[in-house]
């Protein structure tokens, strides 16, 4: 355990957090602010210094979200080892007398896994320290104490630091509560993209700054507070030191009046910013005046695209150099997935009005936005904005923007940004497929198909192209699908790669951009629950003599590509039967039986929802009446009903999921893998002499039992090389077809 230090003197140990990803950045700040021994650790910086280094990094560090004193470290392999050690420390030398505490703790040890726990063990070990050195027990005030006390648990040990700063330093005091727009951007995280992109260097140099998408002008604000040297912490009026007893009044109000003096004197503007809404323009117009710099951002409610026009209020100063930043709407909280080409189109044109000499950053976790831009960022920072997974990237000056010339296949003419180079080759290899896979289709009569499919292994993806028919005659659109990524391939590059994937596809196959669905591979939910939302993309499709409306945004295995000619084979073998269907992801194939004749069919799913989407399907195709039944039932319980009954099919259809859950019915959740020899065997037994059980499936891992059937007199056919599609030749989605037929 830490003993007893002076407070004023020149070797006490602070730790200042930042978010993850701006440690270096950090680091430097407090260099330049001349601290000590300077150790960047995940999620914070450790320094060392005197009481007046730790009331400048109060003070100045832009990017720190909290400035913490390192009290002591205890030992914490239990409960009452960590109360023990708290209770040992010289709180009385800490706590102000009167002062309200509060006590936060994270991290865990297999001893310690409750962090409130935690916080509440350590508080108590504080108020009994006190209530036996001074009488009485401090109040707490968890909202807004006079002092903070965190707590870090390590495997054995736990740090113990007093929250000098307070609240967390985002809070500069320039912001009115409750008047802000949507989903701001924090004032640290604005402040150390600026100085990640070198802004405090071209500031210096009398260069200027863009910010043509500002929302409530955060990175305005920061942005004219560092050009004129002017220290964040100087508007706050509230800090965690203020209930130390170690603070200093005096020596405090000597570092505020330093800072006062060190503001820099500007003439003219050194911002231009702008925001197609006028009220977040109104609210950031605001923050700049409660900051003071206002005089030195010039605000108008404009579009992004429109700079050009705005950099000439720069008065001759844009040649000097300078730093287009933005945060722009990630289509997660401010707009829709389908909105962000128009942002990312505006973002172009705000580049292509840059002078030379100009850096850009941009925070976002859009991985199309390279594509759009044409570049490929010279640094990268993984970080988050709120919840939400970003990237800031800086692009350096004068890069050259790709831009590859394409003719469609229709013979127009398109310009298309690619991130990476190696994008041509998939261009030259998209174009050649899709001319050989257009002849075939158009052959064959195939409206909807797929046109490549990871040819290029650097271009794991598949294209498939959807032509619409009925009330979406002449309609086109696309499907781009990234296949599993390896966790040794670049996330970023392989963002580029599928963003330049679907830029190319879409002008090479004469689709509209806003016509193209991009699934990216994710790996986590994190990583999902980044992703923007995708509006619906309802399109009806023809295949054989039956239409089908497929939601290609969202539920487009509802109708699978590969599935094809299993569809078209069951059409073959209805015979104008008894047709049944297990699972309503057979129906599609069981309208192409209804169309071929089957006089009786019924679906059975235990879903509700899934059983509705069928019936709508057969009944737009014309399908109606008491000829077509849906039962509601736990397929398992259905056949084993059925057989008591005595009822036989002609067709059986099991187009199967591999996995569903029956739980609307009151069944289990059922796995193809583990129980498919007892769905084939209820399902046999349901078929009439000659009839024909179907069982196709894409899960080319999958070993079936079938010998159990063929000893009991039924033939088994692997029909999987009847049913696979000329462009799934070479996938590793082709189907897989059984058929068990009764003598």
């Amino acid at each position: 355990m830490a003993g007893k230090r002076n407070s004023h003197a020149a070797d006490l140990e602070f730790f200042a957090r930042c978010a993850g990803g701006f440690e270096d950045v950090l680091a430097a700040e407090l260099r330049g602010l001349r601290m000590r021994r300077v150790r960047p650790q995940v999620g914070g910086v450790i320094f060392f210094g005197s009481l007046s280094d730790a009331y400048r990094a109060c003070l100045w560090l832009r990017s720190a979200t909290r400035v913490q004193l390192v009290l002591a470290r205890v030992a914490a392999m239990d409960a009452d080892e960590l109360y023990r050690d708290v209770a040992a420390l010289p709180w009385e030398r800490h706590v102000a007398d009167g002062a309200t505490i509060a006590v936060d703790a994270h991290g865990e040890n297999p001893a310690l896994r409750n962090t409130k726990f935690v916080a509440l063990k350590v508080k108590d070990a504080i108020c009994d320290r006190l209530r036996e050195a001074r009488g009485t027990r401090p109040n707490v005030d968890t909202r807004d104490p006079d002092l903070s006390v965190n707590l870090a648990v390590h495997p054995s040990k736990a740090t113990v630091y007093l929250n000098l700063s307070g609240a967390s330093l985002h809070r500069r005091g320039y912001r009115q509560e409750g008047v802000q727009t949507e989903a701001p951007l924090k004032e640290t995280l604005a402040a150390g993209i600026l100085l990640a992109a070198g802004w405090a260097e071209l500031a210096a140099g009398g260069a200027c700054l863009a910010d043509p998408m500002c929302g409530s002008g955060t990175f305005s604000v920061e942005a004219a507070l560092i050009a004129a040297n002017i220290a964040p912490g100087l508007l706050r009026t509230r800090w965690g030191f203020e209930g130390w007893c170690g603070h200093s009044p005096e020596l405090w109000e000597r570092v505020c009046e330093d800072a006062r003096h060190q503001r820099r004197a500007l003439d003219g503007v050194r911002v231009v910013a702008g925001d197609l809404n006028p009220r977040a323009v109104e609210v950031a117009r605001e923050n700049l005046r409660r900051a003071g710099v206002e005089e030195l951002v010039s605000l108008k409610v404009d579009d992004a695209a429109n700079l050009r026009r705005r950099l000439r209020e720069l008065r001759g100063r844009r040649d000097a150099g300078g730093l287009l930043v933005a945060n722009p709407p990630y289509g997660k909280r401010l707009l829709s997935g389908a909105d962000l080409p128009e942002v990312n189109k505006a973002l172009a044109a705000a580049l292509d009005a840059l002078p030379a000499g100009w850096k850009t950053a941009l925070v976002t976790p859009d991985p199309s936005v390279d594509t759009a831009l044409g570049l490929v960022p010279a640094q990268t920072i993984a970080c988050y904005n709120g919840p939400i997974r970003v990237w800031v990237r800086i692009y350096d000056a004068d890069t050259q923007r790709q831009v590859l010339d394409v003719a469609s296949l229709g013979g127009q003419a398109h310009k298309v940004p690619i991130a990476e180079q190696n994008s041509a080759q998939f261009a030259a290899r998209l174009r050649k497929v899709a001319k050989e896979r257009g002849k075939w289709a158009r052959k064959s009569g195939v409206a909807s198909y797929r046109v490549y499919d990871a040819d290029l292994p650097d271009y794991a993806l598949s294209v498939g192209l959807y032509q619409g028919c009925g009330a979406d005659e002449g309609a086109r659109a696309l499907v781009i699908r990234e296949h599993r990524r390896p966790a040794s391939i670049d996330e970023l590059r392989a963002g580029r790669r599928l963003a330049d994937a679907a830029a190319l596809s879409a002008a090479l196959l004469d689709v509209s951009a806003e016509r193209v669905v991009v699934q990216p591979w994710l790996r986590s939910r994190e990583e999902r629950d980044s992703e923007a939302p995708i509006p619906p993309m309802p399109m009806t499709i023809a295949e054989g003599s039956c239409s089908y409306e497929v939601d290609l945004a969202h539920r487009v295995d509802d109708l699978p590509m590969s599935q094809r000619s299993v569809r078209a084979l069951a059409g073959t073998l209805a015979n104008g039967g008894r047709v049944a269907a297990l699972f309503a992801t057979s129906a599609p194939a069981l309208a192409q039986a209804a169309a071929s004749g089957a006089q009786r069919t019924v679906v059975v799913d235990g879903s509700k929802l899934w059983l509705a989407s069928a019936r709508q399907l057969l009944e737009t195709n014309g399908f109606v009446g008491k000829a077509h039944q849906y039962a509601c039932a736990d397929v398992r319980q259905w056949l084993a009903d059925e057989v008591r009954a005595r009822h036989t099919y002609s067709l059986v259809l099991c187009v199967a999921p591999l996995w569903l859950s029956a739980r609307d019915a009151g069944g289990a959740p059922w796995d193809l893998a583990k129980e498919h020899a007892e769905l084939l065997e209820g399902a046999s037994r349901l078929l009439a002499p000659g009839g024909t059980l179907l069982l196709a499936f894409d899960a080319p891992d999958i070993r079936l039992d079938l010998d159990t059937l063929r000893t009991k007199g039924f033939e088994v056919t692997d029909a999987s090389g009847r049913v696979v599609p000329h462009d799934f030749e070479r996938s590793r989605e082709r189907p897989r077809c059984f058929l068990v037929r009764r003598p």
